[in-house]
């Protein structure tokens, strides 16, 4: 025979691995510092320029 599972239980556990994924997601999406935020705006801006300033003109 099988175990048997209570299914209240196993409910719970599936919502709280769901929660801990979502949270590890957050964590990497939110969880930088204001520093890490500038430094890559400031990165981001400067790669847009160096495009910008490669676009060839249409005539």
């Amino acid at each position: 025979m099988g175990e048997v599972v209570n299914l209240r239980t196993a409910r719970k556990q599936r919502a709280r691995a769901a929660k801990a994924a979502a949270a590890q997601t957050n964590r990497a999406t939110f969880g930088r510092t204001k520093a890490e935020r500038a430094r890559d705006a400031a990165n981001k801006a400067k790669r847009d320029a160096l495009l910008d300033g490669a676009k060839r003109e249409e005539d």
